[in-house]
């Protein structure tokens, strides 16, 4: 079946290499895993005629382009280069691509500019934030003006998980992980995917932002079943404005976010989902090459099945397509 893939990676040369060179700093093995995927848009374009991918967006990937704390000329260089190189495959392949652009967060005055670039120049359709940049979380103040440029601009915001990281007082920062021998992505991500979205809530930053669409990964990771206690903690957290409720945080969730179905979402984790949104709001990932296209063509084959067992044939083509046109299209 035709579908459109929100969760799409790109691997620059100039960024692969770069991440390579410093393998010291454990970039040439992000997050843990075996290594960085090589990526090429013919061999990417060979795996969406395989699942029946009509587009691709493309975007990065963790570490992100801000690779070293407190470098950010290096971070803004590196962050222009990766995003013209995106765009310049979605000019020569634009039947299949289309990007999500990064920003060299933490740097936000660099990051004020490249939103402005990559709209105006480039055609970016959106962007990806990392869940943290560099130990600090979306609702930090330090972003405000960043999240209100993203705001004033109309653009979906789509906030991919990395490593848990802390930024000491010093301005050091420290790569947590507290099951050494278990890459981030198995668990890790899910958790500061969580930890993303309860600063946006909390902050504020959501309900000061309505020209954000939120595109959130993996099937709202460990969100769900959390969402009550953090509408009940609120009220210690909330200074500005009314505390959240758990009510409000479906109607945000519904209205404002996406969440894509990238991994294992069926049998059992869809449920905890669907308790905050309707299926109107999912849409499809493959998470390639990152996940590679054999693995990418499994999981696919098994979330049709989900979606056909669980919602129907024509639930199933929003969820793959029309949701995604709806995302890009308003």
């Amino acid at each position: 079946m035709e579908r459109i893939d929100v969760h799409a990676h790109c691997v620059p040369p100039v960024y692969r290499e770069c991440c390579l060179k410093n393998d010291f700093a454990g970039r040439g093995h992000p997050d843990g895993m075996p290594a960085i995927p090589e990526w090429d848009p013919e061999t990417h374009i060979a795996m969406m005629k395989d699942l029946g991918i009509t587009t691709s967006i493309l975007s990065m990937s963790s570490p992100g382009t801000h690779i070293f704390p407190g470098d950010d000329q290096q971070a803004r260089t590196l962050t222009r280069e990766v995003n013209e190189y995106m765009s310049e495959v979605c000019t020569k392949y634009k039947q299949h691509f289309q990007f999500f652009a990064s920003l060299p967060l933490p740097d936000v005055e660099g990051s004020l500019a490249e939103i402005d670039y990559a709209l105006d120049h480039l055609g970016a359709v959106g962007f990806q934030i990392l869940t943290n940049s560099h130990g600090i979380y979306p609702g930090d103040p330090r972003f405000s003006r960043v999240f209100d440029k993203l705001s004033e601009r109309n653009t979906i915001v789509f906030f991919h998980p990395t490593s848990c990281n802390l930024q000491r007082e010093t301005g050091a920062v420290e790569h947590v992980n507290p099951i050494a021998v278990v890459p981030s992505p198995l668990m890790e991500f899910m958790f500061d995917t969580t930890r993303a979205l309860t600063s946006l809530f909390t902050s504020g930053t959501v309900t000061r932002c309505p020209g954000i669409k939120f595109l959130i990964c993996h099937c709202g990771a460990t969100f769900p079943p959390i969402a009550a206690r953090i509408a009940e903690f609120s009220q210690f957290l909330v200074k500005d404005g009314d505390p959240i409720t758990i009510e409000s945080i479906k109607n945000l969730l519904q209205t404002r976010f996406y969440i894509d179905l990238a991994g294992i979402p069926f049998p059992d984790q869809i449920h905890g989902l669907l308790r905050l949104v309707d299926s109107s709001r999912l849409v499809y990932g493959s998470d390639y090459p990152f996940t590679p296209a054999p693995l990418a063509e499994s999981l696919a084959k098994r979330l049709d099945e989900g979606l056909e067992t669980n919602f129907g044939s024509e639930t199933k083509k929003r969820v793959l397509l029309t949701n995604a046109q709806n995302l890009l299209d308003s």
